[in-house]
């Protein structure tokens, strides 16, 4: 469960969530326990997808899923119990038919690194067979969901 709301709710490349590191998350070392950058990852994909337009709940609706098929974690500091991370996420398409999202995360307050890396999405249609992304999904990728950019 990603525990805050984005910072930002405008539909603007990139998106920045706040999310603080909860006891759970936590290991004998006092700092967060490495798998949990990537669930942390996905915790910033959903509300990117969700500022961009495209809340992933609605995108598996309409017949389109993005399971990871690639993954990259730098660990570059310390996070411990109740610090306030700040992620900023971006995306765009890295294929065909593939998605990657760019993850940097920060102490909110220092601006010190903690983490960096991304994931990389293939697009597929509800039975896992690989498709090229339909137009909307395209559109909202390469807009950030910001219509009236179109319309200027």
């Amino acid at each position: 469960m990603c525990p805050l709301e984005p910072i930002s709710t405008a539909t603007t490349k990139p998106v920045e969530v706040l999310l603080r590191v909860r006891y759970s998350e936590t290991d004998q070392m006092g700092t967060f326990y490495n798998s949990r950058v990537l669930e942390w990852f996905e915790c910033g994909r959903t509300e990117w997808l969700r500022a961009t337009g495209l809340p992933y709940a609605q995108m598996e609706a309409r017949g389109v899923l993005l399971p990871v098929v690639e993954s990259h974690v730098q660990y570059l500091g310390r996070a411990r119990y109740d610090d306030l991370l700040r992620l900023t996420v971006s995306a765009a398409m890295a294929g065909r038919a593939t998605l990657r999202f760019d993850v940097k995360i920060t102490h909110a307050s220092s601006g010190a690194a903690v983490a960096a890396g991304y994931t990389v999405h293939a697009i597929v249609d509800s039975t896992g067979k690989p498709m090229r992304p339909p137009a909307w999904f395209l559109e909202a990728v390469e807009t950030g969901g910001r219509t009236e950019e179109k319309n200027s």
